[in-house]
């Protein structure tokens, strides 16, 4: 057993990582923000609320998670029947069958939308945190199943509707009718991946015109100018929003992994803030559907570029930026409900979340991961999802 006490205490600080004690005191953390229809439960590691220690093997880390996740959920009314969404973050993807294995008795039917890859994770001697999307018990949770896409034979669902928004598991490139893996460059696994996504998307009566969010995970960076030239040709003019960092995936035959969420039946805005360019990479600053506002990952750069090394500087440039990209939308940082953290060096993980508890406060849900970002001179990279109805 690992007791993260002591040295890493204040490390364990970052974490909205679940409702466990921390000298006696609860998780900063530990309540899920949500807005009218969606639960957002933050990143969650496998630490015992009683004794504060974490268990030695994935399994019995993510039995762990699984609990205080369903804790959180059930504060909220809720339980593992309205997740819709996971992301599941694991330390070394070797870990993968080990985890699957647990994971799959939480959701024998209907399971959620799912994400899976390896990142640094903020915890030494953590090897697996989970992150949650569920919707409120009164809302209607519709599963997926193109006629046209192979049922998956792991333990998620292609897609998971939810009153107007759909959610898109974590696809990677994939023949539709066999399930089996299609190799080749970045571009042609990006559009393979695209043919899937947009098999998902007509089942749920949409297009790739409704997509609102998404999160590419690339195994190589270098790949990154190549998958853009594919990504560009299925997202047309107003691209969702989006981040893009690096990751293992689980199979090392991909070099690409894409996450979204889509909306249909409701008004679709691009959001830029004012006096800023539209980006020349396909994604835009924010979606605003409804009374959602989704941001694309933003990073630190400023009018004077970005200020290389500084992690202080470079946060509250992100956090500048993404002030006014709510300003610009009718919101401000009361309105978000949660916050995705990429950090290249994870021990940066501490400086952000101190800014993030000054500027935005500890309300929102907040997942931190370790990640290399898209340009070199980068340090930390945030991602919000706000509402005008949010209640947290």
């Amino acid at each position: 057993m690992f007791k993260p006490f002591g040295a890493f205490r204040q490390m364990l600080l970052l974490l909205p990582v679940a409702a466990f004690a921390i000298g006696g005191q609860a998780s900063r953390h530990a309540t899920p923000a949500s807005d009218s229809d969606l639960i957002y439960v933050p990143g969650t590691l496998g630490i015992d609320p009683n004794s504060g220690e974490l268990a030695d093997d994935v399994a019995a880390q993510l039995h762990q998670a699984m609990a205080n996740a369903t804790a959180l959920l059930a504060g909220q009314g809720a339980n593992l029947s309205h997740v819709v969404s996971v992301n599941v973050f694991l330390s070394d993807t070797r870990h993968f069958q080990a985890m699957n294995e647990v994971y799959r008795t939480y959701f024998p039917t209907d399971p959620p939308t799912r994400a899976t890859v390896g990142v640094d994770l903020s915890l030494p001697g953590a090897l697996v945190q989970i992150a949650m999307v569920a919707v409120r018990p009164n809302v209607a949770r519709r599963v997926i199943e193109p006629t046209t896409l192979k049922s998956p034979e792991l333990p998620y669902s292609w897609g998971i509707q939810a009153g107007n928004t759909l959610f898109v598991a974590g696809a990677t490139s994939r023949d539709p009718e066999t399930y089996q893996p299609v190799t080749g460059d970045i571009a042609t696994q990006t559009r393979r991946v695209f043919g899937n996504i947009g098999a998902v998307l007509h089942a749920a009566d949409m297009d790739y015109d409704d997509l609102t969010s998404c999160t590419v995970f690339l195994r190589d960076p270098r790949d990154f100018a190549a998958m853009n030239e594919a990504y560009r040709e299925f997202v047309g003019t107003e691209p969702p929003a989006r981040a893009t960092v690096r990751a293992q995936l689980v199979n090392p035959v991909f070099g690409v992994e894409i996450q979204c969420v889509a909306h249909g039946d409701a008004v679709r805005t691009v959001v830029i803030a004012d006096g800023a360019q539209r980006p020349r990479s396909p994604f835009s600053p924010a979606i605003q559907v409804g009374d959602r506002l989704y941001t694309a990952g933003m990073v630190g750069s400023g009018p004077n570029g970005v200020a290389k090394g500084e992690i202080e500087l470079q946060t509250r440039q992100t956090l500048e930026n993404l002030r006014n990209t709510l300003a610009a939308a009718g919101l401000d940082f009361n309105h978000v409900n949660a916050v995705q953290v990429f950090v290249p060096h994870i021990t940066h993980g501490s400086a952000v979340a101190a800014l993030l508890d000054e500027h935005i406060g500890s309300g929102p849900a907040r997942t931190v991961i370790g990640a290399d970002l898209m340009g070199p001179d980068y340090l930390v990279e945030i991602m919000l999802f706000a509402s005008s109805t949010q209640n947290r």
